[in-house]
C-alpha cells in the first residue's frame, strides 16, 4: 500500500476542497480547524515522501494501472519531493495567518485554498505534459478567486489583468503541446524524451519550436523579463496570506523549466537557445527588479520586486548549466520563497497598526507592537537581502562559486548590487515604520496568536536552513545530479528490465512493491 501514498499530496487537498465547499455553511471555527488539519497532513505526507526521495528512490504511480506511456503517471523524485515539502510548509503558515480573520472577508476561502494546493502539488508530481497543463489550470482558477477575495477596486483591476494574461499563456501552452504531440506522438515526458533523442530533419525543427514555446509559457509563469510586468501590481493587491502563497507560484514556472529541459530537451538543438534565453533574461530581471526595489514606495510592491530578484537569480543559475549551479539554486529556492512569504504577512501586520498609511513608506501612526513587529521585520529583511549569517548569503555564495569565466563578470556584480538594493530598500522601510517621526494616536490593534504563529512558522526556516546547511546542500546537490541523468528516469519508467507494477517501480534488487 506504500506506493499509493504518492497520490496523497493531490488527494488530500482535492477531497478537502470538496468537503470545505460542501460545508460552507458550517461555523468559521469548524472550517478553520479542518483547513489547518489538512495542511498539517500535507506537511507530514510531504516530509515522509522527502525522506523516501532522499535515498535516491524514485516512485512512479500509474493511475488506473494504465502503464506509461499510455496512462497518466505520477512521478516522485528528489526535485518533486522538495517542491511538495516547500509548498506544504508555506501553505501551513499562510492558512494559520488567514484564520485570524482574513478568511471570512469573502466566501469559500479555505475550499479555494485547498484547490490551489491540489493544482500546485499535481504540477510537481505529474509525468505528463498535458496533465501539467491541467494542473496549471486548476491552480490558476483557484488563484483567480483567491486574488479577488474580499473584493475592492484595486483587487478586481489587478485580477482582471492577471486573468487575461494567464488565459493568453494557457492558449500558447496548448499550441506548444499540439506542436510537440504532432512531432512526437506522445505527451508523456519520458516517452517524449526517448523519441526526441532519435529525431532529425523537419521533426527536429518542430520539436525545437514546441520547446521554445513551452519555455516562453513557463517564463510567463515564473515572471521572467520581459514577461514580469504583471506581477508587482497583482501580488501587492492580493490578500496577505494569498500573496504569501503566491511566492511559490513563480517557482512552478522554474520547476517546469528544470523538469522539461533536463528530461526532454537537454540534448536537443533547442537546448542552446533555451539556455541563452534564460541567461540574459535572468540577468535583466535581476537588474530591473533591483531598480524596482529601490523605486518602490510601498512595502507590498517592494516585496513583489524582491520576488522578481529571486526569480532572476534562480533562472540565471539554471542557465549556468552545471550540477553545482543547479544544486546552489535548489538550496537558495526554499529560503527565498519562505522569506518573501513571511514578508507579505509582516506587511499586513504593519498595515493593521498604521491606519490609513497602510504599508506606504510615509509617516503614519506609531506601531502598537513595534518591538515585536520590528524584530520579525529585521529577521525577514536580513534573510531576503541575503546577509550573513542566514541561508540567503550561503545560497548566493554557492551560485557565485558555480559561475566561471565570463559568467562571473555578469553574475557577480548583479547579485551583489541586487543585494545592496534590497539592503538599502529594507533599511529605508524599517526606518519609516519604526524610527521615523509619527503622527496620530497609537492604534490599539494587536497581533493575534494565529497571525503570530503563521509568521514565526515561516521565519523559523531562516535559522533552520543555516543550522542544517550541510544536509540541505547535500540534498540539493544530489537532486541536481539526479536531474543530470534523465536516462535513468526513462529507463526505469519505460525500460523492459525494471517492471512497473501496481503503480510503483520495482527496485533494482528486484523488490516488488
Amino acid at each position: 500500500m506504500i506506493q499509493h501514498l504518492v497520490t496523497l499530496p493531490v488527494l488530500i487537498p482535492m477531497i478537502g476542497a470538496v468537503v470545505l465547499l460542501l460545508v460552507s455553511q458550517a461555523s468559521d471555527s469548524r472550517r478553520r480547524q479542518l483547513s489547518i488539519a489538512l495542511c498539517v497532513a500535507q506537511v507530514l505526507v510531504s516530509a515522509w515522501l522527502l525522506s523516501r526521495a532522499a535515498s535516491g528512490e524514485m516512485l512512479f504511480y500509474a493511475l488506473g494501472n494504465w502503464q506509461a506511456p499510455f496512462g497518466i503517471v505520477l512521478m516522485l523524485d528528489r526535485l518533486s519531493a522538495l517542491m511538495l515539502t516547500l509548498t506544504a510548509v508555506l501553505a501551513l503558515g499562510c492558512v494559520l495567518f488567514a484564520c485570524a480573520g482574513e478568511d471570512i472577508k469573502g466566501s469559500n476561502f479555505h475550499g479555494l485554498f485547498q484547490l490551489q494546493l491540489m493544482g500546485l502539488n499535481g504540477a510537481f508530481l505529474t509525468g505528463d505534459l498535458f496533465n501539467l497543463f491541467v494542473f496549471f489550470e486548476i491552480l490558476l482558477l483557484a488563484s483567480y478567486a483567491l486574488l479577488m477575495h474580499g473584493g475592492g477596486k484595486e483587487r478586481i483591476g489587478a485580477g482582471l489583468h492577471y486573468v487575461i494574461l494567464n488565459l493568453a499563456g494557457s492558449a500558447l501552452f496548448l499550441v506548444a503541446l499540439g506542436v510537440l504531440y504532432g512531432a512526437t506522438g506522445t505527451l508523456n515526458m519520458a516517452d517524449m524524451a526517448r523519441r526526441v533523442a532519435v529525431m532529425d530533419g523537419d521533426q527536429t525543427a518542430l520539436v525545437t519550436a514546441g520547446a521554445l514555446l513551452l519555455i516562453v509559457v513557463f517564463s510567463l509563469k515564473a515572471a521572467l523579463l520581459p514577461l514580469y510586468f504583471w506581477l508587482p501590481r497583482t501580488y501587492a493587491a492580493a490578500p496577505a496570506p494569498v500573496a504569501a502563497l503566491f511566492a511559490i507560484m513563480t517557482k512552478v514556472g522554474l520547476y517546469a523549466i528544470l523538469r522539461v529541459q533536463s528530461l526532454i530537451f537537454g540534448d536537443t538543438p533547442a537546448a542552446e537557445a533555451i539556455t541563452t534565453w534564460l541567461w540574459w533574461s535572468g540577468l535583466a530581471t535581476i537588474a530591473l527588479a533591483g531598480v524596482g526595489v529601490l523605486a518602490a514606495r510601498d512595502l507590498r510592491n517592494l516585496v513583489a520586486y524582491l520576488v522578481l530578484v529571486s526569480v532572476g537569480t534562480l533562472l540565471a543559475g539554471k542557465a549556468l548549466g552545471s550540477t553545482e549551479a543547479v544544486g546552489a539554486l535548489l538550496y537558495y529556492l526554499p529560503h527565498t520563497t519562505l522569506a518573501c512569504g513571511a514578508l507579505y504577512l509582516i506587511a499586513e501586520l504593519i498595515s493593521q497598526q498604521r491606519g490609513k498609511a497602510g504599508t506606504r513608506l510615509v509617516r503614519g501612526r506609531r506601531l502598537h507592537q513595534r518591538h515585536l513587529l520590528g524584530g520579525m521585520f529585521l529577521v525577514a529583511a536580513v534573510a531576503v537581502a541575503g546577509l550573513p549569517p542566514l541561508a540567503g548569503s550561503l545560497g548566493k555564495l554557492l551560485l557565485m562559486q558555480a559561475a566561471d569565466g565570463a559568467a562571473r563578470l555578469w553574475l557577480w556584480p548583479l547579485l551583489l548590487l541586487a543585494g545592496l538594493s534590497a539592503l538599502i530598500a529594507m533599511s529605508r522601510a524599517g526606518s519609516v515604520f519604526f524610527w521615523a517621526s509619527h503622527k496620530g494616536q497609537v492604534d490599539s490593534g494587536r497581533v493575534t496568536r494565529p497571525q503570530l504563529a503563521g509568521v514565526l512558522w515561516l521565519l523559523a526556516s531562516a535559522p533552520l536552513l543555516v543550522g542544517f546547511a550541510g544536509p540541505v546542500s547535500d540534498y540539493a546537490r544530489a537532486t541536481a545530479e539526479q536531474l543530470a541523468e534523465p536516462q535513468v528516469v526513462i529507463f526505469r519508467l519505460l525500460g523492459e528490465a525494471p517492471a512497473l507494477q501496481f503503480g510503483r517501480l520495482a527496485t533494482d534488487e528486484g523488490e516488488s512493491p
